[in-house]
């Protein structure tokens, strides 16, 4: 397995910001005759934050679930780095060599602080005893307490999970998935539920983190999207409909046909 990895990684190759780290080309993904993904074709750069939007059932979820492995789709090629194929490979294994996806719903360690969360999501050996005779070193401690410097919770590093706010435990979750050393973030739906506030915490926070990863947010919240979309893929039935900045998505008459009825 360690073989694997280093070998994976290679294939990842030196990443510099604006070199190519996903390949979505040609996949088609069909649910008992309905096609939740139509020839989807697009690509992401490293150190881009890359909006994605569309209306229920244009192939969002279906378009995540391929890229982490949760779903083979019938054709088509999925390739991350230089040279690895995902289709090869199955859930674990594609987080490992870099790529995280954060759900709608936060799923963090109730009763455990928010120091503990990122501990425990920590990148490491987690086999059961290994974890609770460990000690943390230096460069551990200096990791978490930059991640939650990064995701504004440095003064509640003692507070247990289940007391904070919705928007707070959002937060801690991308913290817990940064914590695992991810190269591409998968971000559904950040801001449902937060107050206008923490929307605007959680702007600056994925901003903040494509600047050494790849971030993509699948969101409905336009007025979010429009706050940090530099460019903005829009689905419509399993395809891309459009791409480009925000001013011309909202411009463009197919989009406008489709969204607006116009």
């Amino acid at each position: 397995m360690k073989l694997l990895k280093h070998e994976n990684e290679q294939r990842i190759g030196n990443l510099k910001k604006g070199d190519r780290i996903l390949l979505v080309d040609g996949v088609s993904v069909s649910f008992d005759g309905f096609k939740a993904l139509n020839n989807l074709s697009f690509s992401i750069n490293y150190g881009e934050l890359r909006c994605i939007i569309g209306a229920n059932g244009a192939g969002k979820s279906t378009m995540m679930d391929v890229v982490t492995g949760k779903t083979k789709p019938h054709t088509g090629h999925v390739i991350f780095g230089e040279a690895v194929d995902l289709l090869e490979m199955d859930e674990p294994s594609i987080a490992e060599i870099g790529i995280g996806r954060k759900f709608q719903k936060p799923t963090v360690f109730q009763n455990n602080t928010v120091f503990e969360n990122l501990e425990l999501a920590m990148k490491d050996d987690k086999r059961f005893f290994k974890t609770l005779f460990s000690k943390l070193n230096g460069e551990q401690r200096d990791k978490i307490e930059e991640t939650m410097k990064l995701i504004g919770l440095q003064e509640l590093s003692s507070q247990e999970a289940g007391i904070l706010s919705h928007g707070q435990k959002q937060w801690l979750e991308i913290g817990m998935l940064i914590m695992q050393e991810p190269k591409l973030l998968l971000v559904d739906e950040p801001v449902a539920g937060m107050t206008p506030q923490e929307v605007e915490n959680t702007a600056e926070i994925l901003t903040n983190l494509a600047k050494d990863n790849a971030v993509v947010v699948v969101e409905h919240d336009m007025e979010f999207i429009r706050s940090i979309a530099k460019k903005v893929t829009v689905l419509h039935e399993g395809s891309v409909l459009a791409e480009g900045n925000m001013d011309a998505i909202q411009n463009n008459e197919d989009v406008r046909k489709v969204y607006l009825g116009e």
